[in-house]
């Protein structure tokens, strides 16, 4: 009995260090895009248990806040408004849910044929490089938009340039766990040195109660927001196959094939609806926690459990949602610098991981139109309904990939289009 017992808070503290690990990119997506943190911890935590009865506990891994709907989000949150965005991130959900579907009856190599490396790259790109300005703004303490100056500019930069400095060199130089934790880390001391400048605002946490239900939001529908928000799902998709395989490598199993990537995707897109029903952002699964499961070798999906139970307890902590809320905007514009710029390479690796080829025209004129489309801000469409964005690449990419025929000896063409 004491040995099982010993076991258990084994495994409760290997949760809280796997919640640890996650914390900082977590909070920074939803205060990055208005939404409240103490609702992204409690849907985390839902979200995590969810895909873990769905996957039969069998996959090690922990669900958060999701990095590709930051861009959509905010766009979103300004057109419509917060439920109908939330209204839209459901749809997304159920996106997830037919795509596992459509796995379950097809098997995994229609994902790949819908959404093969030269469709997933660009628009990966996209999502980091279209939200370059938003980082910036944020770094020079204004608001995202760039329309009204919160923090005093020389100020700003002096804690931007600290929190974006701690965070790559925790990313490189840190060893063990803390590796695992450059966000958090620039968090603390952007914090930090923005209290000792006494640019933070400590009256909303005088005035928070200790305990308190978050502030859960009911979604709306509107058809605009919907069908802005459906084709955002697609580089998460693929982001989350690519996770499942990166936990597969980890622990030495093939969770494509056990539980299924049907049920791995069902458990996201039920995990990503049930945030939404509530007010929070739509979940993901975090390669943070992947890189923590490696360096513990700890493979028990239970930790996950416990995780996700520390999660939804922080959420009910008032003071604490209060001072995640009280973050000035140059802490997270210096650490969105990096973030940003990183998500822009996972795209571009994709595409050099998978070699590529774009000498091959058709290759190139569809990374090409996508990065042009997106980070340029096309809009196609009309007042009642228009594609922009990370939308407007997925749904172009897919039908240029299917249109065009492939394997094109096009390395001619390349040269003739460059010149």
């Amino acid at each position: 009995m004491q040995g099982v017992e010993t076991t258990g808070w084994r495994t409760a503290l290997a949760g809280s260090q796997m919640l640890f690990v996650a914390f900082g990119a977590l909070v920074l997506m939803p205060l990055i895009t208005g939404m409240d943190p103490s609702v992204a911890l409690f849907t985390a935590g839902i979200g995590t248990l969810i895909f873990q009865f769905t996957t039969q506990r069998q996959v090690p891994v922990f669900l958060a806040s999701s990095f590709a709907f930051i861009a959509p989000i905010l766009y979103s949150n300004q057109t419509w408004g917060l439920p109908a965005t939330l209204g839209g991130l459901l749809a997304a959900g159920i996106m997830y849910i037919l795509l596992s579907l459509i796995v379950r009856l097809r098997g995994p190599g229609f994902i790949q044929h819908l959404l093969p490396p030269v469709v997933v790259g660009p628009v990966i790109m996209v999502i980091g490089l279209g939200l370059a300005s938003v980082a910036v703004n944020m770094a020079m303490g204004k608001a995202g938009d760039g329309s009204v100056q919160l923090v005093e500019y020389s100020t700003a930069i002096i804690i931007s340039m600290s929190a974006l400095a701690t965070t790559i060199l925790v990313a490189v130089f840190a060893k063990g766990i803390f590796r695992l934790i450059p966000i958090l880390a620039g968090v603390l001391v952007g914090y930090g040195l923005s209290w000792l400048l006494g640019v933070v605002d400590f009256s909303v946490v005088d005035q928070a109660e200790w305990m308190a239900v978050p502030g859960f939001v009911t979604p709306e529908f509107k058809l605009a927001a919907i069908l802005f928000m459906i084709p955002v799902a697609i580089a998460p998709a693929i982001e989350h196959i690519g996770d499942v395989l990166a936990i597969g490598s980890v622990t030495g199993k093939d969770y494509i094939r056990k539980p299924g990537l049907q049920r791995t995707l069902l458990g996201d897109g039920l995990a990503t609806s049930a945030a939404a029903c509530l007010g929070g952002p739509p979940n993901t699964t975090y390669s943070e926690v992947t890189g923590a499961v490696m360096l513990t070798r700890n493979f028990n999906p239970n930790v996950m459990i416990w995780a996700a139970f520390f999660a939804i307890g922080l959420a009910f902590v008032d003071k604490f949602g209060a001072v995640l809320l009280s973050m000035p905007v140059p802490v997270m514009g210096g650490i969105l610098c990096l973030l940003f710029g990183s998500i822009a390479v996972v795209g571009m690796n994709t595409l050099i991981r998978h070699q590529v080829d774009l000498s091959q025209a058709r290759n190139l004129c569809i990374v090409s139109v996508t990065l042009v489309f997106g980070i340029g801000g096309l809009v196609i469409g009309n007042d009642s309904f228009s594609l922009q964005g990370i939308s407007l690449c997925g749904v172009v990419a897919i039908i240029l990939n299917l249109v065009l025929p492939k394997g094109t000896p096009a390395a001619a063409n390349a040269d003739h289009l460059g010149e």
